[in-house]
């Protein structure tokens, strides 16, 4: 029995299952180094010579055709490494080649001059016939020294075309600098490879660093700008209007409290990325404030900050949409039920108050779990009734104060969807919903007398931090953050909840 070669064993399986996917291997030839011959020269082979041209200009090309475009000979005029010779394809004409590219309109043609060159084990690549190519002139895009080839595995060229566009439009044509620059740069550096790439970071890293300061430093120089035009104002009405100095003095000190506690638990979420709600609530519910109450200074307060967020990842494109049309819609419907339940409760807030702090309890637990869980995979089954999940997310967010994030962003990354678009979706959402549920609870409680101070503190609170909590995030341990904040929740919830258990 004859044993084919182990090669010949694997082109055989090859051929009978097709690998999926793009199995196409980059390659940048030097043309001006190999001879490439190319039979035709009408339309197709003007197209395929002025690719090699415009990317080669020392290419070295013999065409070989019967009937030649004018366009050709204009082309081979200004370029002496192009040879045109006007006859008929003969099997000799690969003789010399090193590449072969079939441009012909004549099929059987094509297929002849495959064979020829399979014959001589030259690459080819035959016009609008990728079965038949070994390899594809792909679209490029180049800035100076910088090329990219892009490749739709033969499926479609116009894809290609268009992203071509897009690339060039894109990249600016100052990176050909960048290169030339960090090229000399390179050059003037000694000792091995290791060494030469850790000197190029810390050079370029200089660069960024220098840019993310200056855009600090352009949103602490606005934010300072409004708050000193703030406080120049108050004390100038303080100093000349008696009524303003009057109106300032009749304000309720919980205003102070709750301005207080906004700024920290916002500055607390932009360190950890969640908590604002149950940490608001929970100090509003220690205040005695009653829960609706509560819940309506949260939500209005998140307005803002969801909607910029919301509108921030909608132009990093990081939506889901069809995700995000489910959400919005039943998480408004649990929203407005949630905010109605509660508000029409009102007067029974100190049966209900033992029930939301129960609620911060879990999400106290959750909280410290989250701590000891960062960096952690998870395998649960991937959520599939997105609209159950909307509903309960948004009854419980207007119920317990907050909760949304924690509910329906966390079941959606445990259920293995993509962080980065179910972040984008849940913010964009929560815009929607918060507005929903605010609008419900003011309307609710309108004509209850309700005590405006502390939802207005909350309010302008969060909104002060804003400028900063990101530059706190940068200083403070998320993980030390999380297990502080949960414990600071577990223990005035349980109180909390002793305390009416004790009455």
């Amino acid at each position: 029995m004859t044993l084919l070669p182990r090669n010949s064993r694997l082109l055989d399986i090859a051929e009978k299952e097709p690998p999926a996917g793009n199995q196409l291997f980059p390659v940048f030839l030097k043309m001006s180094e190999l001879h490439t011959v190319l039979i035709g020269a009408g339309n197709v082979g003007l197209e395929k010579l002025s690719a090699i041209i415009a990317n080669s200009q020392h290419a070295q090309v013999t065409i070989i055709a019967r009937d030649i475009l004018p366009e050709i000979f204009e082309i081979a005029a200004d370029n002496p490494g192009i040879q045109v010779i006007q006859k008929v394809f003969a099997d000799s004409d690969l003789d010399s080649a090193q590449l072969v590219v079939a441009a012909t309109d004549n099929s059987e043609l094509n297929q002849y001059i495959r064979e020829s060159a399979k014959a001589r084990k030259l690459l080819i690549n035959v016009a609008d016939k990728p079965e038949l190519c070994d390899f594809y002139l792909g679209s490029i895009v180049q800035k100076g020294d910088l090329k990219i080839g892009i490749s739709t595995n033969g499926k479609s060229p116009t894809v290609a075309k268009r992203l071509k566009q897009v690339l060039n439009e894109s990249l600016p044509e100052e990176i050909d600098i960048t290169l030339q620059q960090m090229s000399a740069l390179r050059n003037t550096l000694s000792g091995d490879f290791s060494y030469k790439v850790r000197t190029l970071n810390e050079v370029t890293s200089i660069l960024v660093e220098k840019k993310a300061e200056r855009n600090k430093s352009l949103i602490w120089i606005i934010w300072g700008t409004i708050v000193l035009a703030i406080g120049i104002t108050a004390f100038t009405l303080w100093n000349q209007d008696q009524a303003f100095k009057t109106y300032i003095q009749g304000i309720d000190p919980v205003f102070y409290y709750f301005l207080g506690a906004g700024f920290l638990f916002a500055l607390i979420d932009g360190a950890i990325g969640m908590s604002y709600g149950v940490t608001s609530t929970t100090f509003s519910l220690t205040m005695g404030i009653t829960p609706a109450i509560a819940s309506m200074g949260v939500h209005l307060s998140e307005v803002m900050s969801n909607g910029i967020a919301g509108w921030m990842h909608y132009k990093m494109g990081n939506i889901n949409w069809k995700l995000f049309k489910i959400l919005v819609v039943w998480g408004i419907l649990g929203a407005f039920a949630g905010a109605f339940l509660l508000s029409s409760l009102e007067h029974y807030s100190k049966y209900t108050k033992p029930f939301i702090s129960t609620y911060t309890l879990i999400l106290g637990l959750v909280i410290l779990r989250k701590a000891f869980q960062v960096g952690k995979k998870r395998t649960n089954g991937k959520i599939k009734n997105i609209s159950l999940l909307g509903l309960g997310g948004g009854f419980i967010d207007a119920v317990g104060g907050g909760g949304w994030g924690s509910i329906v962003l966390s079941s959606l990354i445990a259920g293995g969807r993509h962080p980065r678009f179910s972040l984008g979706t849940v913010k964009l959402s929560r815009f929607f919903v918060a507005i929903v549920s605010s609008t419900t609870f003011v309307i609710m409680l309108m004509q209850n007398g309700t005590r405006w101070a502390p939802v207005a503190g909350l309010v302008i609170g969060s909104a002060l931090a804003s400028p900063i909590a990101a530059k706190i995030s940068n200083k403070l341990s998320a993980k030390t953050l999380m297990v502080a904040v949960g414990i600071i929740v577990i223990i005035v919830s349980i109180n909390s909840i002793l305390k009416f258990l004790i009455r």
